[in-house]
């Protein structure tokens, strides 16, 4: 901030336009007034905890840019092993937030993917971008997709092992979905086990696993390897689905309801920066596949960040629904629905024994109000309904509508 702006900014300046929330005020005497007014965060350093994926690249960007500063934050980023090990070290403090997966977020609320804690979604971070894999030793047998699949798991009849990375997360929900729209249950025809992210490679590559689901790059990675092929990406399963949130607990927002806005508010602004064109998501790419954040070749990331997709069969495309992180601020917002959909697999799998109060649930743990400051502070567009009308793959159709109806509307259910 310039001294120039610091001397115009009387206090009384400052308290009315903190009075008058952030809708119209300019975004240099906004940023000011969030840095030095009543609305000032109250924790100016957070460790954000990340996985190595390249959806974790809002975060590391907002750092590495400097944006944080704008909003009167320290972004720190902090690399870390495991989904598990993000979950012990938000529920216990270690971390301040992190970008987490969806359904662990939800799963730790209600006590059934580890210790019970309450917790908060203040945006979602990308929506698209991950993917299921098979190993080539499957693909040259035939099973090239969830059909092809099948028929192979009848015909040969082994153990099959399918590796996803939480057991109430994201790439959980999208393998098991697309296992069973074939007709294969996913605990009982299959062995699944949970496995990081930055593993799944090493672990296909020595033959642990037939497939996985995961994120990018390792999705790439296994093509470029030689070891693997794109069965499916997510985005083919759901359009534009949620995947990484920034997640924290409800005690953090509590005490530092500043903060969370101002750190809400510097991750869009990166998201939006990413997403504006070709030379950003390449310096992001450049960025991020350091040994410090996801530790791959660039040309593990940036490829299938512009949509350029080849499956390790021979067939490429230009997929136009892939990994975004604003795409004009329709990937952000934490809707409702988002939610208490991963809320009805949970219940489909058995993961959650009873039906929750889907709405209550979603409406404590996503925090739409934190999210309109800080879309508000961004410029950031923000949709009048906090539920979203979707159609997955297998035509069915999602609206947060009847939720208990949709769990029990599935025929492959635990």
């Amino acid at each position: 901030m310039t001294d120039l702006l610091k001397t115009r900014l009387s206090r009384r300046r400052v308290l009315q336009a903190a009075a008058i929330g952030a809708v119209g005020i300019d975004p240099a005497l906004r940023a000011a007034v969030w840095a030095q007014g009543s609305d000032k965060p109250e924790k100016e350093e957070v460790k954000i905890g990340f996985i190595p994926l390249t959806d974790c690249a809002s975060v590391v960007m907002a750092s590495v840019l400097g944006i944080d500063k704008k909003y009167g934050v320290k972004i720190v980023p902090s690399k870390e092993a495991s989904w598990a090990g993000v979950r012990d070290k938000l529920v216990n403090g270690e971390l301040d937030m992190a970008h987490v997966l969806y359904g662990l977020v939800y799963g730790v609320h209600l006590g059934v993917s580890g210790p019970k804690k309450d917790m908060a979604v203040l945006m979602t971070l990308n929506n698209n971008g991950q993917a299921i894999t098979l190993s080539k030793k499957l693909s040259d047998k035939g099973a090239v997709d969830a059909a092809s699949l099948a028929k192979l798991i009848a015909s040969e009849k082994r153990e099959y092992t399918f590796a996803q990375t939480f057991p109430t997360g994201t790439h959980a929900m999208w393998l098991y979905y697309w296992l069973a729209s074939a007709g294969i249950d996913p605990f009982k025809d299959v062995k699944n086990i949970t496995v990081p992210p930055p593993q799944m490679v090493a672990n296909m590559r020595v033959g642990n696993m037939d497939g996985y689901c995961v994120g990018e790059p390792w999705g790439q990675r296994a093509i470029m390897d030689g070891i693997g092929i794109t069965a499916i990406t997510t985005q083919d399963i759901w359009k534009d689905h949620p995947e990484k949130v920034l997640g924290t607990t409800a005690e953090f927002t509590k005490k530092y309801p500043n903060t969370a806005r101002a750190v809400t508010a510097a991750i869009l602004e990166a998201g939006k920066w990413i997403d504006t064109g070709l030379q950003n998501k390449n310096k992001m790419a450049e960025t991020i596949a350091d040994k410090s954040y996801v530790n791959t070749s660039v040309d593990a990331i940036n490829q299938r960040i512009l949509g350029r997709y080849t499956n390790g069969l021979g067939k490429s495309w230009d997929d136009p629904n892939h990994m975004k992180f604003y795409n004009g601020g329709a990937v952000n917002f934490p809707y409702l629905s988002d939610g208490m959909w991963f809320l009805t697999q949970h219940k489909r799998w058995g993961l959650l024994k009873e039906h929750p109060d889907y709405l209550k649930v979603a409406t404590e743990i996503n925090r739409i109000d934190i999210y309109k400051q800080a879309a508000a502070a961004t410029q950031t567009p923000v949709p009048k309904e906090t539920m979203r009308t979707s159609k997955l793959f297998d035509g069915s159709v999602w609206d947060g509508k009847d939720p208990k109806k949709y769990a029990e509307s599935f025929k492959l259910h635990a």
